[in-house]
């Protein structure tokens, strides 16, 4: 499938004018968009790039290394799904951040062969077989762990003031009463006539 660069500038233009409609054009600006290209070929990635993303998102290893290897300019690479220890030599020349870091072992690989890397601790909440994620119980200690190793972790990122809070008591509700709704749906649009937002 090819990429209409146009496309993916207007669905973009879309989310962004969404995003400042939620946080105001003054911290709009705060807001990134990680663009997924994960199964898609380079001229996904050129695309999004074109269009102003920064960073892209990707979750296959074996694909992250035949899309970036000769990729010039490259945005920074997000590497956003489960990922086998082994595979991190593989990822590690082209993976900027580790969005999905649940467990020591992977933490100690990143280190070893990407130390300026930035990672992020992946929590499973839910408690469900198959799913990603370190257990809550676990969670401080494996960011102790990954600041032992020098790894940047990523500070929370609902901020002091617990921003998304009601974001993610809104996917508990959809969650709970058996409802999908894509992002928009869940998050945008029910703030949209708070009197804070304008």
């Amino acid at each position: 499938m090819t990429i209409d660069p146009r496309v993916v500038a207007e669905r973009l233009g879309v989310i962004r004018h969404r995003i400042e409609a939620v946080v105001g054009a003054a911290r709009a600006g705060d807001v990134a968009v990680l663009a997924v290209t994960k199964s898609f070929g380079p001229d996904a990635v050129h695309a999004a790039m074109a269009a102003g993303c920064r960073a892209v998102g990707e979750n296959y290893a074996q694909e992250i290394a035949a899309k970036f290897v000769d990729m010039e300019p490259r945005p920074e690479v997000h590497f956003i799904g489960q990922l086998q220890t082994n595979k991190v030599r593989l990822v590690a020349p082209f993976v900027a951040v580790y969005e999905t870091v649940d467990r020591d072992s992977l933490a100690a690989e990143i280190a070893k062969r990407a130390p300026a890397a930035r990672v992020m601790v992946q929590v499973d909440t839910s408690g469900e077989l198959g799913k990603g994620g370190c257990g809550v119980d676990d969670v401080a200690t494996l960011v102790d762990t990954c600041r032992s190793l020098g790894l940047p972790v990523f500070d929370d990122l609902n901020g002091a003031r617990e921003e998304s809070a009601g974001g993610f008591a809104l996917m508990n509700h959809i969650i709970r009463e058996g409802q999908r709704h894509n992002l928009a749906r869940a998050f945008l649009y029910p703030v949209l006539a708070q009197p804070n937002v304008t």
